[in-house]
């Protein structure tokens, strides 16, 4: 007998003996591989366009999905009026009624002409010199014409970067964060004040001290 086993033929309709079952060899059952899981297509990928396909087109319109802002309200604002406008408004009218008063309680006439043969009793600069005219009567004037507003306008202008504040970005403007530019900027006003006024009121002729409620008042506004 052969090794080989044959399928029998299979038997005609209407028999009623059935064929005998025939034996095959082991199936073998091989593995079926998994499909790939489908790839969701997003908006990019539809308006993606191949290069083969359409190998002229470089540009392509990708739509941005909507951002939600949040706008931050500033945290510490006030209204321009009447919160502002008052206060300067207040302010014009004190200045302006000081003015006034100056004017008609203070007598200042015009001077006669200026005669370089003759020199006054008290020869004093503006106002807006008198603290360096001060200075000079303590110091060089190298020192008290050159040095000292050179040292103030460098120093004032310096401040910010000194002090620079909490965040160290210069952006706090709260005077309880900025101690060291307040204290130098109100030292140097200071500074200036008092020189000013001793110049201004306190010397007299000669360029000598005196009192002003002793021998009046010894400087032409």
């Amino acid at each position: 007998m052969s090794d080989e086993k044959t399928r029998q033929p299979a038997p005609a309709a209407g028999s009623g003996t059935s064929a005998p079952t025939t034996t095959s060899a082991p199936e073998r059952r091989t593995a079926i591989p998994a499909a790939p899981p489908e790839r969701r297509t997003t908006e990019i990928d539809k308006q993606r366009v191949p290069m083969a396909a359409k190998p002229y087109r470089l540009l392509a319109l990708v739509k941005q999905d909507a951002v939600v802002r949040v706008q931050k309200e500033p945290d510490d604002t006030v209204l321009t009026w009447p919160h502002l406008l008052s206060i300067e408004f207040f302010a014009a009218a004190v200045i302006s009624v000081f003015l006034l008063l100056m004017g008609v309680f203070i007598n200042a006439p015009l001077e006669e002409l200026a005669n370089g043969n003759v020199t006054p009793a008290v020869a004093k600069a503006p106002w807006y010199f008198v603290g360096l005219q001060e200075l000079l009567a303590y110091f060089h004037p190298t020192v008290a014409g050159v040095l000292t507003p050179t040292v103030v306008l460098v120093g004032a202008a310096l401040i910010p970067y000194i002090d620079r504040g909490p965040r160290g970005d210069g952006g706090s403007s709260k005077p309880s964060d900025r101690k060291a530019g307040i204290m130098l900027f109100t030292l140097f006003m200071t500074a200036g004040l008092v020189v000013t006024f001793l110049g201004a009121f306190f010397r007299g002729p000669g360029y000598a001290w005196t009192l002003p409620w002793v021998n009046g008042l010894n400087f032409a506004l």
